[in-house]
């Protein structure tokens, strides 16, 4: 019986327990059952707290009964991505310099799933600091894509949405900073959403770049992903980029009437370097929504020429700044070999840090230097402003706007490593999202003739969740149920 809870969505899980149908520590013992079959082939995951987790099972049943944990997802087993802090629970960022960090308190964005009743299983890999588009960056180990293992699941979020298609977990947190949800959840053939810039508090996430980091769900289905969204947004004074919106409940749309909908594709999306098949899966969402009495038209969003370079200016700028913290003082490693102070903070930083982090770091501190931040720095601040005109001009014209999530299947592993600028250049859908603080969610549309996932993206206006949410919702009913990364516990792909 418990390999029939894998295949549940978290809501399905959660109405059983909530019924007295199954217990929590059930589903967490078939979780964990599911790890233990998986992991070896699939390295979602960097640690595990099973005894954790099963004493918090019994808590959380106990707090159903009572009446202390009534929300959507009680009793439900989930993962955090390994950048958002977990008090007690070593958070490395996937990197070597954060190694034996347990963080004093938990995230923001944790404490609100402790609160619904959710229970955490463990931390996702992830690229070293969120820097990398494949999850291969990581100091710890390499991250495979559930439906072929020969493939990466994408990233930075790669462990979160494989241990989602791989089943070891129904529900999962990760962060988006250019598309780090919505483009490994579009690799495995799960859903993710980037909430809008501040929906969601910050607070206790460790930072890559700070104005475009955003924590967000990643599930099974988009009804899992806008309640988990519910859960976690809100204003906080601890983050002083957060919001206080009118309304946190993204489930009132649930139902999917799109007639009347006006939906824009850029032209630019589908110009080339996308793969046809992607062209195609985008042609059959046109289709669908069409058929749901959306109204669909092409348009020239303009600026994407824009986008990689300012984006990774930014981030990099950024993450020069905030990575300038881990100099071995504090916490996390430190250099056994320095004789003095100096030799310390630059011998653990060239250990501790990898070869991507420490590119974007040299990038960062070069386009910030006194003779360059005219000519790159300020100049990708000005594109990040056009850029983000572009989507205000698309959007007094259209409700949504529809897009690829990534311009390809997932590629195998070693592939994009050997050359960095076409990875950069793979976040050119999703990035821009980033740039002008949208939200967008990835949802999958088909299967590839290779067997791989090929998701869409659907990208709103500010605080505009509910229409994303609604679009994705009206195409998933018309798409049916997408096939599983494998069938039960047997796997044709490993």
């Amino acid at each position: 019986m418990g390999e029939e809870y894998l295949t549940w969505t978290a809501g399905e899980l959660a109405r059983k327990i909530q019924k007295g149908e199954i217990r929590p520590s059930e589903a967490v013992e078939a979780s964990l059952l599911q790890i233990e079959r998986m992991e070896p082939q699939i390295g979602a995951f960097l640690q595990i707290d099973r005894e954790g987790a099963l004493a918090r099972a019994e808590e959380v049943e106990q707090g159903i009964r009572s009446g202390k944990y009534q929300g959507p997802f009680a009793g439900v087993p989930a993962a955090v991505k390994d950048n958002i802090c977990t008090k007690g629970m070593e958070t490395t960022c996937a990197s070597r310099i954060l190694s034996g960090f347990y963080p004093p308190y938990d995230a923001c964005a944790v404490e609100k799933l402790k609160e619904a009743g959710i229970i955490i299983l463990g931390k996702t890999n992830m690229d070293e600091f969120a820097m990398g588009s494949t999850t291969e960056t990581s100091a710890r180990k390499v991250t495979k894509n559930p439906w072929n293992t020969g493939h990466v699941p994408g990233g930075s979020s790669g462990g979160s949405c494989a241990a989602v298609a791989a089943d070891e977990c129904f529900i999962a947190l990760g962060s988006d900073t250019g598309g780090s949800i919505r483009q490994p959840s579009s690799f495995c053939g799960v859903t993710g959403i980037k909430p809008t810039y501040g929906t969601v508090s910050r607070y206790g996430l460790i930072a890559y770049a700070s104005s475009l980091d955003q924590i967000g769900p990643i599930g099974k289905d988009v009804a899992d992903c806008a309640r988990m969204l519910s859960l976690l947004a809100g204003q906080d004074r601890r983050d002083s980029t957060s919001l206080k919106r009118e309304t946190l409940d993204f489930e009132e749309d649930l139902a999917g009437d799109i007639r009347g909908m006006k939906v824009g594709i850029p032209k630019e999306y589908l110009d080339e370097g996308i793969d046809p098949e992607v062209r195609d899966a985008l042609k059959k969402t046109m289709e669908i929504l069409k058929e749901r009495g959306a109204s669909v038209e092409e348009f020239s969003l303009g600026m994407t020429e824009y986008v990689i370079p300012s984006y990774y200016i930014i981030a990099s700028a950024e993450a020069s700044s905030n990575l300038a913290r881990f100099d071995g003082v504090k916490y996390g490693y430190r250099s056994p070999h320095a004789d003095s102070l100096h030799e310390m903070y630059k011998m653990t930083r060239s250990e501790g840090f990898g070869t991507e982090v420490k590119r974007r770091i040299f990038l960062g501190s070069f386009v910030l230097s006194s003779g360059y931040y005219d000519a790159y720095y300020l100049k990708a601040l000005k594109a990040r402003a056009v850029i983000k005109e572009a989507f205000d001009r698309a959007f007094a014209a259209y409700d949504v706007l529809l897009g690829p999530a990534a311009p390809q299947t997932a590629p195998k592993i070693g592939e994009s490593l050997s050359d960095p600028l076409q990875m950069y250049l793979g976040d050119l859908y999703t990035a821009a999202v980033n740039l002008a603080g949208l939200p967008a969610i990835s949802v999958p549309c088909t299967v590839s003739k290779a067997g791989l996932p090929i998701g869409i993206q659907l990208i709103g206006d500010c605080l505009q969740e509910k229409k994303i949410i609604r679009a994705a919702a009206a195409f998933e009913k018309e798409r049916g149920i997408f096939p599983k990364a494998y069938s039960g516990t047997k796997r044709g792909k490993i």
